[in-house]
């Protein structure tokens, strides 16, 4: 993957390499190599001769996981378009922010969704509408155009003149939260993300027989890590991906693995618990699984007991961010130590700083730095945030581990105050914002709780100017928030919790 200028030269080598080989399986369509290669040639040709952008323009993938997805996202890169990756789950105001901050100019969006984004449209730069559906045909509105009707235009027009760009150049634009609330974007490099994938790459060597391997993918494909992994590295492995759509519906999710003969898995705590308690799971063939890989939250001794005792399959436990393309160190296949994210990828630096960016014993606790290839470029437009996170080359995880005897690495708490549920990331800032802004909300003070099911849930504690309940707060916030960030313990109280300065103090909060 070394002699890979871009992300063009490594979709057009392996679509080669492979090419008889299926490559993605979604809601019943399998694609091989080759029909990936020529439709995202096809698409690519219509971005360059009939959409109006230009290479370096921004274009929104808003899609779950479908066939789609890689083509559109092929297509971006061979014509040379910055993909933005955007959770089908925003609302309208999270998608507003997110499409002006990046200056998005084109959006491939599943039809479901064209409803939401009408509201906000006209307040963005979005020129071109490409509508996909998981199924049949998309119901159009006025000026909209559909994704398999843009493919078979491509096919007529003049050959693709495949934008070469370089390891330096944004590939990807890849919002994550903050400590503000306010979400930025990572850039990330076609280098950043042919590196991780090489890096990942290298490790999976050991377990996977390039073009021989099938696996699940229940990971979303708009958060890096599926896309990095999935999209990039086991894509380039001539592996074969099955992209489930939603994996909160454990009964179709378990029909869709049936059929296959599962060689791989990538999943997060709360979806191994959950599919360990499902019958259907249980009564699968796991003969042929060789490798689990778990990332986004932590993974808890119970989940790798039970996935254990069902499959006869280890799960290996990673740990990466949005701004390390994502993966940063990975437990060793087979020789995984729970509690632990494992060691540092290839040509990658971890080190544990005390406050003062200084280098700690090991074994003593400090927060996590990471330097090497995969390292984010920066955030877009967002100097001061960078300078705040990177140092002689670190980035600044915001991460508290430690070093352990065996060289592996675990996370012991976080100097962010971000909330993971179900392995998405909270900000607690931002549902505080969203809260205040409610008329009969004064203050309002949001934490995590450890949480069975997912993980840790959102708990608000709120002060009142006048007399709610908690379902309007609960109704207030799914109008505002994505569902997973919506608190599901809404507690009522007098006043909350402050320093002498007038800071809420949330320690105080957890502490009850």
């Amino acid at each position: 993957m070394n002699t890979h200028d871009n992300l063009t030269q490594l979709i057009e080598h392996t679509c080669q390499t492979y090419a008889e080989l299926p490559a993605y399986n979604s809601a019943g369509k399998t694609l091989s190599y080759a029909q990936v290669e020529q439709q995202s040639r096809y698409l690519a040709q219509w971005f360059q001769q009939q959409s109006g952008l230009v290479a370096g323009d921004r274009i929104a993938i808003q899609l779950p996981n479908i066939v789609d997805y890689p083509i559109v996202t092929y297509a971006a890169f061979r014509a040379g378009l910055i993909v933005v990756n955007t959770n089908p789950l925003y609302t309208a105001r999270e998608m507003l922010h997110q499409f002006n901050d990046a200056d998005v100019k084109a959006i491939v969006i599943l039809d479901a969704l064209t409803d939401k984004l009408a509201t906000i449209i006209d307040d963005t730069s979005i020129k071109t509408v490409i509508v996909a559906a998981a199924v049949s045909e998309p119901t159009l509105q006025e000026g909209q155009f559909s994704l398999n009707e843009l493919i078979r235009q491509g096919e007529r027009l003049a050959p693709l003149n495949a934008h070469q760009a370089s390891r330096d150049d944004i590939a990807v634009l890849q919002y994550t939260g903050g400590t503000t609330g306010v979400a930025k974007a990572a850039m990330l490099s076609h280098g950043n993300i042919l590196a991780n994938a090489e890096q990942m790459n290298e490790r999976f060597d050991d377990i996977l027989t390039p073009g021989q391997e099938t696996g699940i993918c229940p990971l979303p494909l708009y958060h890096i890590y599926a896309f990095t992994v999935n999209m990039v590295g086991l894509f380039a492995m001539g592996q074969f991906n099955v992209l489930i759509p939603n994996p909160r519906d454990l009964d179709a999710l378990v029909k869709q693995i049936e059929p296959f003969g599962i060689n791989y898995f990538s999943g997060i705590n709360t979806l191994f618990i959950g599919l360990c308690m499902h019958p259907g799971f249980k009564a699968l063939n796991f003969s042929n699984l060789k490798m689990t890989v778990s990332g986004g939250a932590a993974l808890t001794h119970a989940a790798a007991d039970a996935w254990m005792n069902t499959t006869g399959c280890t799960i290996t436990e990673g740990y990466g961010l949005s701004e390390t393309s994502p993966v940063a160190t990975l437990n060793d296949f087979k020789k995984e130590e729970i509690g632990s994210i494992g060691r540092p990828l290839s040509n990658t630096t971890v080190e544990i700083w005390n406050e003062n960016d200084e280098p700690v014993a090991d074994g003593e606790s400090g927060e996590i730095v990471v330097k090497g290839p995969q390292v984010m470029m920066g955030y877009w437009q967002r100097q001061d945030e960078t300078d705040k996170c990177m140092k002689r080359g670190f980035f600044k995880t915001g991460d508290v581990g430690l070093k352990l005897p065996s060289g592996n690495y675990k996370i012991v708490d976080r100097l962010k105050d971000m909330i993971i549920v179900s392995g998405f990331n909270v900000y607690p800032n931002e549902v505080e914002n969203v809260l205040c802004q409610h008329p009969a909300i004064c203050e309002a003070a949001v934490i995590g709780a450890k949480d069975e099911k997912t993980g840790e849930r959102v708990c608000a504690y709120i002060t009142l100017k006048e007399q709610i309940d908690e379902q309007q707060v609960s109704d207030y916030c799914r109008e505002n928030l994505s569902a997973y960030k919506v608190p599901k313990s809404i507690i009522f109280m007098e006043q909350l919790p402050k320093s002498t300065v007038g800071k809420i103090l949330r320690r105080e909060l957890r502490q009850q």
